[in-house]
């Protein structure tokens, strides 16, 4: 949808898309591995029903030898299972000003699992891509329309992004066969890259001698500054440091309230890049930073966790942030940087925590 300004707040269409889709609550950040029910999802179109007996894996296209396996087979085959962190690359796009039309996500975004399934490169080295391939094409079984245009959900990744080894074909999620919601009976999971390059119900893989062209490639997911900027792609994940809200919350604005005594605070961080070095935090609206203490890699792919002494003063009302550096020298901007999809906003969240009597 294009970007608009929408009077009066969420508009009907954002709300259909809210109910049928969900963030992580921030609370799940106490969790190394988000439980699957609290993994963040976003279904572009329908929940394909899958007969798991009738499904076959195509890999054709610029190949020697065409492929064609079953999820037996693939379960045969020897498994990788490796945590990811997984965002959708819409997070934060609510907080935008304007506001782009489209799924209404403010941070939750995002989860972390164990992701078990076959390694990528693998098939693809014995269905032999011949030279001049370029990329790698992967088409689900989810099929909708968008920009008027009606389409199988399909997205590619260069040849030597599908050659990393940490790329798998997952078919569980945290131990258990992947739900209908997170593509049963298999789906890609490409490490560090934003969510929508992890194809759902992944039904073909086609090797391509040229670059891909569909809609979810050259129109949709791209940075663009105004509607015909030609834009650049969405890829990586920017670095991002979430925190998990500290006290207890207020129904409907979700404000906080904590007593006033010491308070450990604690988040997760994470980027795409490269690995995150630090987390900075600060009680007082940006004005001052202190750094945070990192506990131990979780995984190269996975986010990272943090934590924080607050000792607040005196009672009042204080804003509470965090922001993440990785090693490539990425770091989390304070102000929002707006595009016309709402992509990759990983702007600094902000936490209001009001100390003391709420009463008062």
């Amino acid at each position: 949808m294009n970007a608009a300004a929408v009077e009066g707040g969420i508009s009907l269409e954002e709300l259909q898309l809210a109910t049928r889709n969900h963030g992580m609550p921030l609370e799940a950040l106490q969790y190394p591995i988000t439980p699957g029910g609290l993994h963040y999802l976003l279904i572009h179109y329908d929940i394909p029903a899958v007969d798991p007996e009738e499904w076959r894996l195509e890999i054709a296209g610029n190949v020697e030898r065409e492929v064609s396996l079953t999820l037996d087979d693939l379960r045969a085959r020897p498994a990788a299972e490796i945590p990811v962190t997984m965002e959708c690359a819409g997070n934060g796009r609510a907080r935008l000003a304007p506001r782009p039309i489209s799924q209404p996500w403010l941070s939750e975004a995002v989860g972390t699992g164990w992701w078990r399934g076959a390694p990528l490169r693998a098939l693809l080295e014995e269905a032999g891509h011949r030279d001049g391939s370029l990329e790698v094409l992967f088409t689900g079984l989810d099929r909708g329309v968008e920009g008027g245009v009606e389409q199988d959900y399909e997205r590619s990744v260069p040849l030597v992004e599908a050659l990393r080894d940490e790329v798998v074909l997952a078919y569980e999620l945290n131990g258990a066969p992947l739900p209908p919601q997170h593509g049963f009976p298999l789906r890609l999971v490409v490490p560090g890259w934003y969510g929508m390059t992890n194809v759902k119900w992944l039904s073909r893989i086609t090797v391509l001698d040229r670059p891909f062209d569909g809609y979810q490639q050259e129109r949709g997911y791209r940075l663009r500054q105004d509607p015909e900027d030609e834009g650049t792609p969405v890829t990586r994940m920017m670095p991002r440091a979430l925190m998990r809200p500290p006290g207890v919350p207020e129904f409907l604005t979700r404000e906080r309230f904590a007593p006033l005594k010491p308070c450990e605070v604690t988040g997760r961080a994470w980027s795409g890049w490269a690995p995150i070095v630090s987390v900075e935090v600060t009680t007082d609206g940006g004005t001052s930073w202190a750094p945070a203490e990192l506990e131990r890699p979780l995984g190269e792919w996975a986010w990272r966790g943090w934590s924080f002494r607050w000792e607040p003063s005196e009672p009042g009302r204080y804003v509470l942030g965090c922001r993440a550096r990785d090693a490539a020298g990425n770091e989390q901007p304070l102000d929002e940087p707006w595009n016309v999809g709402g992509y990759a906003n990983n702007a600094v969240e902000r936490v209001v925590v009001t100390v003391g009597d709420p009463s008062v």
